[in-house]
């Protein structure tokens, strides 16, 4: 069986429109998260690094 994919929140639910700045995830793959199959939440996971990257240059 698959290796289960966290979730990337670290607790930080801090919105800046509707990206959440603690794990760089939108609103909407926050909300849907749970319905996600994993390849939906590996490129999730995959966005919000790249979002954090940005936030953090």
């Amino acid at each position: 069986m698959a290796k289960k994919i966290e979730s990337p929140c670290v607790s930080i639910c801090q919105l800046n429109g509707d990206l959440c700045i603690g794990c760089g995830r939108t609103i909407e793959e926050i909300r849907h998260w749970k319905a996600m199959k994993r390849p939906e939440k590996m490129k999730t996971v995959k966005r919000a690094d790249e979002r954090m990257k940005k936030i953090g240059s």
